[in-house]
């Protein structure tokens, strides 16, 4: 299968403190990743170096076999390459609509009216059309996690980088969040997801990478990568 998305030999250090020490993963196209380490391992790093937002000390980030290496977010996003955040990142002053029109016209660098139509269309797709006049800072946890994949799949993505969006959801959200995932999946984006939910994380994946201390120590099918005795003890200590 093609690897639409590569990190080689990834490191990036803080003033010292090495947040990714030596990472190197594959995402084929079509697939859905989890990438999975306790706190502090450099998950959230990792998106950071892919989407641009830092560039690392050493390595390389290859998108579709063409070198983007240290390309700003703008950049990035144009390409192709999407995220949701941990923190839900609205503009709390406008609706549902209009962040999504908003995240069309400047991620995916459509027009406006061509962007009013996108939003439609991935409000509908998402399950917020019923919401589109509701001020987004007005909505539930639930439906902001669901305006983040909304804003994210605006920008007309092939691959979708999506950051703990099922933390402090329901055991009855989950399932809705899920059929999203999937959904997005299904439309031919490839997606990486990074989630604590276990049970949300090994349903919705066909492959999982498990980093601990910036670099992999485990990767493979969820259930097997679940019961590797480095990954048992990098979570348990």
């Amino acid at each position: 299968m093609e690897v639409i998305l590569e990190g080689i030999n990834l490191k990036k250090s803080f003033g010292g403190v090495v947040a990714i020490k030596n990472l190197s993963f594959k995402l084929k196209k079509g697939e859905v990743l989890g990438l999975m380490g306790p706190n502090g391992a450099g998950k959230t790093t990792a998106f950071n170096l892919i989407t641009g937002v830092y560039k690392p000390d050493t390595g390389v980030i290859k998108y579709m076999n063409k070198d983007i290496t240290g390309l700003p977010p703008y950049l990035t996003c144009r390409l192709g390459i999407a995220r949701t955040h941990q923190i839900p990142r609205p503009f709390s002053n406008l609706s549902v609509f209009q962040n999504v029109v908003v995240a069309a016209m400047y991620g995916a660098g459509l027009h406006k009216s061509e962007a009013e139509k996108k939003a439609l269309e991935v409000l509908e797709i998402i399950g917020l059309l019923s919401k589109k006049d509701i001020m987004a800072g007005h909505l539930q946890l639930a439906e902001l996690r669901s305006l983040e994949l909304a804003r994210a799949l605006a920008c007309k993505p092939k691959v979708l980088l999506a950051d703990e969006i099922a933390a402090g959801l329901t055991e009855a959200e989950i399932p809705h969040l899920l059929r999203i995932l999937k959904t997005i999946n299904s439309m031919g984006v490839s997606i990486i997801l990074v989630d604590h939910v276990m049970k949300f994380l090994v349903d919705a994946v066909n492959r999982v990478i498990a980093i601990a201390s910036g670099e992999v120590i485990a990767e493979g099918e969820p259930n097997e990568v679940l019961r590797d005795p480095k990954v048992i003890e990098s979570y348990l200590g």
